[in-house]
């Protein structure tokens, strides 16, 4: 079988980078990772890249006349890796995206959108701004990006508190855990074929759809599953009765 192949586009430290490599390398996450683009040659996340043997290469803003150049140049080779999906990984730069990439890029959001984002809200500015306004939750947002910031469909949230001694440094590790676990899930969802969008609306399919499932519950109950069809079946035999 084909693997489902991803591009994962970074700027720095490449945390997230790193993340995927974990949990595909324990088992939990069944992609590839076709390509790393980074926009910065001096990413620290281009030698976990290397360090994982995975294919990489740089391409640069200043390289490129004007923002849809940058793009092409960037969803060019991600064509040529046969990604299915492009992931953002603290990737800085806006880029355009092709219409065949529509519901093909997906970027995490450290906070609850649709508060604390949008143009000029990332990093410890974001926490920042959750703490000064006082609020209770905070947590993270998996999206499908489009050619806005922080503006397309989301796919997942997980919320974390805010605490009465929180400084941005520590609600960030918190929130960062919190990605460390929806990123990933959110990306086995997709390469699973259990994502539609529907509009702004994303919708998951159950993970029990077929027979094969069905048998693996009942295997684990130790005894019959009845679905619905078949009690309203067995309802209308005992009125005969």
């Amino acid at each position: 079988m084909t693997p489902f192949r991803i591009a994962v586009l970074i700027s720095g430290g490449g945390t997230t980078l790193r993340n995927l490599i974990e949990k595909i390398e324990a088992g939990r996450l069944p992609v590839e990772i076709s390509l790393v683009v980074s926009s910065n040659p001096n990413a620290r996340g281009l030698q976990i890249a290397a360090d994982a043997e995975l294919p990489n290469v740089v391409v640069q803003r200043n390289a490129f006349a004007d923002r849809d150049e940058f793009s092409r140049a960037i969803f060019d080779r991600c064509r040529e890796a046969e990604a299915d999906l492009v992931v953002m990984g603290g990737f800085l730069k806006r880029v355009t995206i092709p219409e065949d990439f529509t519901n093909r890029v997906v970027n995490i959001h450290p906070a609850l959108m649709p508060s604390f984002c949008g143009e000029g809200f990332y990093g410890h500015r974001v926490h920042e701004a959750v703490l000064d306004y006082g609020a209770k939750l905070s947590g993270c947002t998996v999206h499908f990006a489009d050619n806005q910031y922080d503006h397309g469909p989301v796919i997942l949230q997980r919320s974390v508190p805010v605490l009465d001694d929180d400084v941005p440094e520590t609600l960030a590790a918190r929130v960062f855990a919190a990605e460390c676990e929806a990123y990933p899930e959110a990306i086995r969802l997709i390469s699973a074929g259990r994502v539609s969008v529907d509009g702004r609306r994303v919708r998951i399919k159950a993970e029990v759809e077929d027979a094969e499932d069905w048998a693996a519950f009942e295997e684990r109950a130790g005894e019959p599953l009845v679905s619905l069809g078949d009690m309203l079946k067995r309802l209308k035999v005992d009125d005969r009765k």
